[in-house]
């Protein structure tokens, strides 16, 4: 591959809005949570942050950040480039944990891989993230965002797929 080729095809890499960040926005939306994005004020900036419950979730592919799936290669072409290039990706996660958990917020990672079933992802953050909590409206009433127990239209669309 040549190197103008190469760039183009490295330039089109996001670090964020992503397709695997748009699935668990999508999926977490749909179960009735409500999120930021992308908090600047936080460590490692990370890609959904529940300010309320002190929670950062992190959305990492597992090419870019090593997990020890199948999709975790290491190209064949300068081989001490990608090492080094990994290496410095995992001690940067683990410094921005070591950092957030320091802080008080709750880390979260989701990988790339396990978006393959939804419906175990939804039951695991919904467990690790607790019940859908209070919407404040603009008026300033409290209310349950849906009854308890109930599946919203939108999850059940999504587990549907």
């Amino acid at each position: 591959m040549s190197k103008a080729k190469r760039s183009a095809l490295m330039s089109r890499i996001r670090g964020r809005d992503t397709g695997p960040e748009l699935t668990v926005r999508r999926l977490l939306h749909a179960m009735g949570y409500r999120y930021r994005l992308q908090a600047r004020d936080l460590p490692g900036r990370p890609d959904i942050v529940f300010r309320r419950r002190h929670v950062a979730l992190f959305i990492h592919g597992c090419f870019w950040h090593r997990h020890d799936c199948g999709l975790a290669y290491t190209p064949k072409t300068r081989r001490e480039f990608w090492q080094s290039k990994f290496d410095g990706n995992v001690a940067r996660d683990r410094r921005v944990q070591h950092e957030l958990k320091a802080a008080g917020w709750r880390v979260i990672i989701i990988w790339e891989c396990q978006l393959d079933d939804l419906g175990s992802l939804a039951k695991r953050l919904a467990k690790q993230l607790g019940p859908r909590g209070v919407v404040i409206h603009r008026a300033t009433t409290a209310r349950r965002s849906h009854r308890p127990g109930r599946k919203t239209p939108a999850l059940a669309k999504l587990e549907r797929q």
